[in-house]
């Protein structure tokens, strides 16, 4: 006979299983800080799925499990969940971007900064894709546009003292730190949905663009920071 048959009654040598309760297992009560943080996550990941108008506090408390008046409680409503994850998305951006220029040559500036987008992109999908959408709503800190007018900012900066250097006026500078950072933006929003070729090889090519110029392309253009692996 199989084993099934016997399993309760103790026959066949098994010890007879205790009997059930009858109550559901208790869930482990989150802090109101643990709270807080799976909100934002949740939130985070439905502003990037449908957008800010189609998210409902509905969805983020249901897929919390919890009451839309915990919802309200943490943040007063859907606006101001989006403003706290547009913020912490905006500095996670920029702070990556800022800690990645570090070299002093500008080539080697403009691949950190390329990379450093393009890794955000990758490791940070769903936070970047609540950057790119538009929204009627603009948080404290702004948005992907913002961060990005941020980023041009400081690389004018590196852009004048290279053209002063080179004799190029430097009022020019900002013209042109737009027209870079710009092309790395758009071509990055465009590399989040097709994902290839690989981040490398994409900053690769957006570097060859902007230094060498379409009159000097390089057949196959690498990473100077690559090169030395």
């Amino acid at each position: 006979m199989a084993d099934g048959a016997g399993g309760e009654g103790g026959t066949g040598g098994r010890r007879a299983l205790p009997a059930a309760s009858g109550k559901p297992a208790s869930r482990v009560r989150m802090s109101a800080a643990q709270r807080r943080e799976q909100l934002i996550s949740i939130g985070r990941q439905i502003f990037a799925e449908r957008g800010f108008d189609a998210t409902s506090i509905e969805e983020v408390a249901a897929r919390a499990k919890v009451s839309k008046p915990v919802v309200y409680e943490h943040f007063g409503g859907k606006e101001g969940l989006y403003a706290v994850v547009v913020d912490r998305e905006v500095r996670a951006l920029l702070d990556r971007i800022t800690t990645a220029l570090t070299a002093g040559h500008p080539r080697e500036l403009l691949e950190q900064a390329a990379m450093a987008l393009l890794g955000y992109i990758e490791e940070e999908t769903s936070g970047f894709r609540v950057l790119v959408r538009e929204s009627p709503l603009m948080s404290a800190t702004g948005n992907f546009s913002s961060v990005m007018n941020d980023v041009a900012h400081q690389v004018e900066h590196i852009l004048g003292a290279e053209f002063k250097t080179r004799g190029y006026d430097p009022k020019l500078a900002e013209l042109y730190s737009q027209a870079l950072v710009g092309m790395v933006a758009l071509t990055g929003r465009w590399w989040l949905e097709v994902r290839r070729p690989r981040k490398e090889t994409v900053a690769a090519h957006l570097v060859n663009l902007a230094w060498n110029g379409l009159s000097h392309l390089e057949a196959k253009p690498t990473l100077i920071t690559a090169r030395g692996r």
